[in-house]
């Protein structure tokens, strides 16, 4: 199995380099038409998608202008526990506060019930007939 590691490697590579040069826009292509490039890239399957990889395609700076590795760099987050966390403290005032009268709610209805059963059961209930 590992004698065939490099032949799959190098389908592997050929079929990238492929799909690839068949994706990108032809204002983007480099040095050929890009049919040239589908034909190198076939034709000479280790050197081809080398070469598509490292002189075809037209390689652009990022949108942003720069890296997502520079980005990391420059921005450091500061990381804070939740019990520091403002935010976090107030989403959890919040929850409590809905909780809580929630809570009352139930409290009321529950009072409710109980004051109709014990109407009921002293036979005072206006709602029989």
């Amino acid at each position: 199995m590992i004698r065939y590691l490099p032949f799959i490697l190098i389908l592997a590579l050929t079929i990238y380099a492929f799909i690839d040069c068949l994706n990108t826009p032809e204002d983007e292509v480099r040095h050929l038409p890009k049919v040239v490039w589908v034909i190198i890239i076939l034709l000479f399957s280790i050197v081809g998608p080398i070469v598509w990889f490292a002189a075809g395609k037209l390689r652009r700076a990022p949108a942003g202008g720069s890296t997502p590795s520079e980005w990391h760099r420059n921005h450091k987050t500061q990381w804070v526990a939740p019990d520091d966390n403002p935010e976090f403290l107030n989403t959890l005032k919040e929850a409590s506060k809905k909780d809580e009268e929630l809570l009352k709610d139930w409290e009321a209805d529950l009072r409710r019930r109980e004051d109709e059963l014990k109407r009921r059961e002293r036979g005072d209930d206006p709602q029989q007939p």
